[in-house]
């Protein structure tokens, strides 16, 4: 018996779903065009800007903004919001340094309960919003000071030091030459885009965010599939927190500070929707690349940091309205 037709697999929409990847595409391309933009006139700006060390520098900062663009992207696609993904952040690095070399514990174990307490808060995160039926907004909002308070408490408002090398290793280890940050990144990026890609978890998910009844109607189990996201959103942002804590050689509650306001505008500019039903994990690197060589140019150029802060927000503010931009106008046609 063939299967009946529904919202995900019927013709019309699986129409639909490939003019939405040619959509993507393009947006890539015109993001990769501002990436290359961007970095041709900073090669004009600074003179260090086209060196390798400084290409490496820009690809390991950039690897921690990568994950959580990544854990943005799979959030914004199904139509959700996560806030609270630069706090989840700064707890996990506090929570894998505080086993590690509070507890004496070995460092797989630090590095697990890093990751675990990230994905323990977005557990809850998905919890409340499907099951306490409370906005993303609020929820992740709230779960932003839940988690840097609880990075404070567990560290005693402190910066946790004296990693141990294996765990150091995480951050600072350059096998071949190469970051290991940047190692674990593209690791990740090529699993997820995968899933996001080319798997049912991931048209699950984006068909979600463009249109919750319709996938509903067709049979998923969109609860469970929204914990899910905010489980694995929470899970990214723990590993980011871990490579965040190796880099630095220190537990930090304070890390992460308003890193969820650049994820987001990476993955926006990448091409996902800020209101859910596309998104595109390889327009997430892009995205995240441009706000890497955004602020390493701003660096190289002495910028100060308030400064550099509002350039992110006044990027954010124009990914959207280009975003929205082009929803109207492919709306009208």
């Amino acid at each position: 018996m063939s299967p009946q037709p529904n919202a995900v697999t019927k013709p019309g929409l699986w129409r639909r779903a490939q003019i939405k990847s040619e959509e993507r595409l393009h947006v890539r391309l015109e993001s990769l065009l501002v990436l290359i933009g961007l970095g041709v006139i900073m090669s004009f700006l600074s003179p260090y800007f086209l060196s390798v060390s400084n290409f490496l520098n820009i690809l390991l900062a950039t690897s921690t903004i990568g994950v959580l663009a990544i854990a943005a992207t799979f959030v914004l696609g199904s139509g959700g919001l996560d806030l609270s993904l630069g706090s989840v952040m700064g707890l996990s690095g506090v929570a894998g340094a505080f086993v590690a070399v509070n507890l004496g514990l070995p460092s797989a174990l630090g590095v697990a309960a890093g990751i675990g307490a990230g994905a323990a808060a977005g557990y809850i995160n998905g919890k409340l919003v499907t099951r306490a039926f409370v906005p993303a907004f609020i929820v992740t909002l709230g779960m932003m000071g839940l988690a840097r308070g609880l990075a404070l408490v567990i560290s005693d408002g402190r910066v946790i030091y004296g990693l141990p090398s294996a765990l150091l290793y995480l951050g600072q280890g350059r096998p071949f030459g190469i970051p290991m940050p940047v190692i674990i990144f593209f690791t990740v990026v090529l699993i997820t885009h995968y899933i996001l890609a080319f798997t049912r978890f991931g048209r699950y998910t984006l068909a979600i965010g463009d249109n919750e009844n319709a996938a509903r109607t067709a049979g998923i189990d969109v609860a469970t599939h929204r914990v899910i996201l905010y489980t694995l959103s929470g899970g990214l942002a723990g590993l980011a927190g871990m490579l965040f804590m190796a880099r630095i050689n220190s537990g930090d509650p304070t890390a992460g500070i308003s890193y969820e306001l650049t994820a987001i505008t990476a993955a926006i500019i990448g091409g996902t929707n800020l209101f859910g039903g596309r998104g595109s994990i390889l327009g997430a690197v892009i995205g995240a690349l441009i706000m890497g060589v955004l602020q390493n140019g701003l660096n190289l150029l002495a910028v100060q940091s308030y400064y550099q802060i509002m350039a992110i927000g006044a990027v954010l503010i124009f990914a959207v309205f280009i975003d929205q931009y082009q929803i109207r106008k492919a709306a009208d046609t």
